[in-house]
């Protein structure tokens, strides 16, 4: 007789699916997971405490997820159940982060317009996102493609551009000065004379040009000339983060050139200190909060001007530092390749007296040396120019210039690790006390003079970097030998100042943000210009510029080496869209729209405050409803509110956080939101990698289909019987090691593959995913249900008696542990506390009812589907997603308990506090559930060696 003939009612994975289609669909016709607002369409009654929930935006890619993708969503799905069950209103949705280059690139390719091959992969991922069972409000959910969320985001764009950061202002946070203003108070303060112009002429007597021109000096988001990260190949410009080390393309490996074009800018270097010093009130993990930090970069210092002879007259060469008392021992001086002094004229045609050739690069003169660098440099990307590990290139430039303070005639040489984006685009080279100056003194012959004493062991072969006390820094006039740092800082700091060589000065290295894309898939701007080229704004009543449809998406692509090629946008192509009339307030007239877009940061830069909001027609979200779920925190002491848990990867600790921390700084300034800040709480969670094989020629094999074996103690992996190597990385099509939720699924059932990911280690580490263990989660849900329900009659099967005094002792404190490690969000460690009840309960005659129902409702959150299902057989009608969180008598926590010693192979591991009278298979249980020892063991131990209730060794 077969299995399922004995043992109808067995939780098999076919069961599995079916409790789970069920379920979702009730959850979906019921409504289970919508939360009501404060005001608007989704208005309801609103509880007293409110839980925010944000995963990471994820974006819709056409490969679907695999196991690796869903790891976050699930243990914020865990988090979101554990609050519910708390009395918390939760609010937790996903949408989709849905322009950008994969699917322009893949509309290329195909001919498919974007829209539609992107609103395909939206549909396959929410059927993907729903088999796993999430607690989406899905009413909230949206995609940035969505015309109604486009509107919007032009919205905030036209907000910012239409507003200045006037720094004497006093803050909207009490006790802090600047903020965002609207531009027409600057203009009405120009107008006024109560503050002068730049010049000191009249606002009224000035042209229409110059006036805009002044304004646009200060608007938050302007047009400029700037650097940037050229693709001839693919036609477009790239943000730094598509750029690769060698400088390429990550999509399709080609070329980049750093190229001065026409952008859209965004001013975020104007909240530099305000995006770090907020930093101290939210509650962030201090590696991303010094990533922070470091990519705002504030440094004080000076600038100091030297003056460089070149072969057109003399040029005021400036440069900062942060060292001012090393000045003395600046020897040569470096310049960007792009730095406008070399485009001059200010480069010699001719060599100057003793020159080596390690200073040429074996050019017949210094233009052909600068020219033939130049067009180097422009293949190299950011981060390969200033790659530590990188050998230092340079040229002379057949310049010199004079050092303010030692008077020395000092070489200028053009190397690639200088960026002009970055400060002046030119540095003082003191290379005793810079490493990279040093490197590049010692490669091209360049003089090395100590101005600070090194320590007594100093080795003297590279730069020294520690304190000291000042030497060789003396001038007829001046003397900073013998001072401290700090002191001899202030004093050529006040030198400089007095003889009109430097000023004191705090610099930042945060760049102003790149806001342009010479794509078709992105939002349009809502900006025309007129013939003569002045832009202006479009009014709210012509929201959203829609993007035209086309037959051709990609840009203007050219030789990939054409390093001199300028970019044309799709939308260039397109005259009937790009010429316009409208009436702007002055008569019809004709204008152009821009035909870049924005880039896809802009869609992610406010999607957590349209979650709140997201029919809302008449603003981007309705002020009761933001200060109700995002509003400032009393209790805290500072304005900082935001989203009560943000979850995702650290890869975007930098850019993300900071542009979405800008734009809602900006809207806090201008009256929009209640909060400072986006995201109170974040939290990193790890990746979940897999082992992949390769074979003797190096080409990756089908994971599913390697064999493992085991050879003289060694594992041994084969492939259609030829032995194969294993690494693990990423999971992904090209290694073939991808498994995808719908596999695991269909193999064990949803609920096993949501315990499972939730047991494999601490959320935040990255782990290896192992298909053979994930039967271990099903054996527990398994278990689960035959405590309470029969396998042969379907019946349930528990019994309306007390529980003994050892099974509510346990009972009791198991709901105090799961309690402690959900808050946590640990929820491995509660697995495993859950694990140790639910085998206790199985080695009863019967069932207890009350337990039963405890345990059901604590595995809620990690197994929704199988608590549903076991919670209306336990005799509910109402749904466990709003069950209370069970209670206990605390007098069942006071017990005798002895501290027993957890040893692995004879080494102590780990202590636990058990009971004096505990069975040896109950302290067994325990102690292998410990995360302290489940890192040393894979698989069953080899034996157990148990002296209850003092010891016990586990040899793996």
């Amino acid at each position: 007789m077969s299995e399922t003939t004995e043992q109808p009612y067995r939780y098999t994975a076919e069961l599995a699916g079916e409790i789970e289609r069920r379920w979702q669909d009730r959850w979906e016709n019921g409504g289970t997971y919508h939360v009501p607002n404060p005001v608007g369409d989704l208005a309801g009654d609103v509880s007293a405490e409110k839980f925010y929930l944000l995963d990471m935006f994820p974006y819709p890619s056409g490969k679907g997820l695999h196991v690796g993708h869903p790891f976050g969503y699930i243990a914020t799905d865990v988090v979101g159940r554990f609050q519910r069950m708390l009395g918390k209103a939760v609010l937790h949705t996903m949408g989709f982060d849905a322009f950008g280059l994969p699917a322009e690139q893949y509309a290329v390719q195909t001919g498919q317009h974007p829209r539609l091959t992107t609103e395909q992969n939206i549909e396959n991922m929410k059927r993907q996102l729903r088999q796993i069972g999430l607690g989406h409000d899905q009413r909230r959910s949206f995609a940035t493609t969505d015309v109604d969320y486009v509107r919007w985001t032009q919205w905030i764009f036209l907000q910012i551009y239409n507003s200045f950061y006037d720094e004497n202002a006093d803050g909207r946070t009490p006790g802090t000065t600047g903020r965002a203003r609207p531009i027409s108070e600057l203009v009405a303060e120009f107008e006024s004379g109560k503050r002068p112009t730049p010049s000191g002429a009249p606002w009224a007597d000035m042209s229409e040009d110059a006036r805009a021109a002044i304004i646009d000096d200060h608007r938050l988001a302007y047009i400029s000339h700037a650097p940037v990260n050229w693709c001839p190949g693919l036609g477009t410009v790239l943000a730094n983060e598509e750029v690769t080390n060698e400088g390429r393309s990550e999509r399709g490996n080609y070329p980049v050139f750093r190229r001065q074009l026409r952008q859209w800018m965004m001013r975020i270097t104007t909240y530099a200190d305000r995006l770090a010093g907020d930093l101290d009130t939210v509650d962030w993990p201090e590696k991303v909060v010094t990533m922070q930090r470091n990519w705002i970069g504030k440094s004080q210092g000076a600038y100091v001007t030297f003056t460089a002879h070149g072969a057109d007259g003399d040029h005021a060469l400036e440069v900062f530092t942060t060292r001012p008392d090393t000045l003395f021992g600046a020897t040569f001086m470096v310049v960007s390749p792009e730095h406008p002094m070399l485009q001059d004229g200010a480069v010699p045609t001719e060599w100057p007296a003793n020159v080596t050739d390690a200073w040429t690069g074996g050019a017949p003169n210094p233009r052909t040396a600068v020219s033939s660098y130049q067009a180097a440099a422009r293949k190299l990307g950011e981060a390969a120019r200033t790659s530590d590990e990188r050998e230092k290139t340079g040229v002379f430039t057949g310049i010199y210039a004079t050092n303010p303070v030692s008077g020395d005639e000092i070489p200028v040489f053009t190397a690639d690790y200088v960026l002009m984006g970055y400060g002046t685009g030119a540095i003082m080279a003191v290379p005793a006390h810079d490493q990279r100056d040093y490197d590049f003194a010692t490669a091209f012959g360049l003089p090395i003079v100590l101005t600070i004493a090194p320590a007594d062991d100093f080795p003297g072969d590279a730069a020294y970097l520690g304190d000291g006390e000042v030497i060789n820094s003396a001038n007829p006039e001046f003397s900073i030998n013998g001072l401290d740092k700090t002191a001899a800082i202030a004093a050529v700091s006040d030198y400089l100042a007095h003889k009109g060589m430097g000023t004191p000065a705090v610099t930042y290295r945060l760049r102003d943000w790149l806001f342009s894309r010479q794509r078709y898939w992105g939002e349009p701007f809502p900006i025309v210009y007129d013939e003569a080229g002045r832009a202006y704004d479009l009014p709210d009543s012509m929201l959203p510029v829609e993007l035209p449809e086309t037959p051709d998406y990609s840009p203007r692509s050219y030789d990939p080496d054409d390093a001199e090629s300028m970019p044309e946008p799709p939308l260039g192509r397109l005259k009937d869209w790009v010429a316009v009339t409208l009436d702007l307030g002055d008569g019809e007239k004709t204008y152009y729209r821009d035909t870049n877009t924005m880039p896809n940061w802009a869609g992610s830069c406010w999607y957590e405050l349209r979650y709140l909001d997201p029919n809302n027609e008449d603003r981007f979200v309705a002020p009761e409803n933001e200060a109700y779920w995002m509003g400032p925190r009393p209790e805290v002491g500072n304005m900082s509110g935001g989203a009560d848990l943000y979850v995702g990867g650290v890869e975007h600790a930098v850019l993300h956080l900071l542009y979405a921390r800008f734009w809602h700084k900006v809207l806090f300034d201008l009256g929009h939101v209640s909060s400072s800040e986006p995201f109170h709480k974040l939290f990193n969670q790890g990746m979940i990698e897999a082992y992949a094989y390769t074979d003797s020629r190096g080409q990756y094999v089908p994971a599913d289909e390697v064999e493992t074996a085991e050879e003289d103690g060694e594992q041994v992996f084969t492939y259609r019987g030829e032995r194969v190597n294993r690494e693990y990385g990423k999971m992904g099509k090209s290694l073939k090691n991808t498994v995808t939720p719908e596999e695991i699924s269909a193999e064990y059932g949803a609920d096993t593959f949501r315990v499972y990911e939730m047991s494999m280690g601490p959320i935040e580490q990255s782990r290896v995913w192992e298909p053979r263990a994930v039967v271990g989660a099903q054996r527990f849900l398994q278990r689960l249900w035959r405590n309470i329900v029969s396998e042969k009659t379907g019946e349930t099967t528990v019994a309306d008696v007390a529980p003994s005094e050892e099974t509510a002792r346990l009972a009791a404190r198991t709901v105090t542990d799961v309690r402690t490690e959900y808050e946590a969000m640990r929820p491995n460690t509660a697995i495993a506390k859950l694990i140790v009840l639910n085998n206790h309960l199985t080695s009863l005659d019967e069932v207890p009812r009350e337990v039963a129902e405890q345990l059901v409702a604590m595995v809620g959150p990690v197994a929704p589907h199988i608590a549903e299902e076991l919670w209306s057989r336990l005799g509910h009608d109402t749904s466990v997603v709003y069950a209370p969180f069970p209670t206990i008598d605390e007098s069942l926590l006071i017990e005798d308990t002895v501290t027993c010693v957890v040893q692995v192979k004879g080494k102590v591991r780990d202590r636990i506090e058990v009971p004096a009278d505990i069975a040896e298979e109950d302290l067994t249980e325990r102690a292998l559930a410990l995360p302290k020892i489940q890192q040393y063991l894979e698989g069953e131990p080899r034996k157990i060696v148990v002296r209850a209730p003092h010891l016990i060794n586990i040899v793996p």
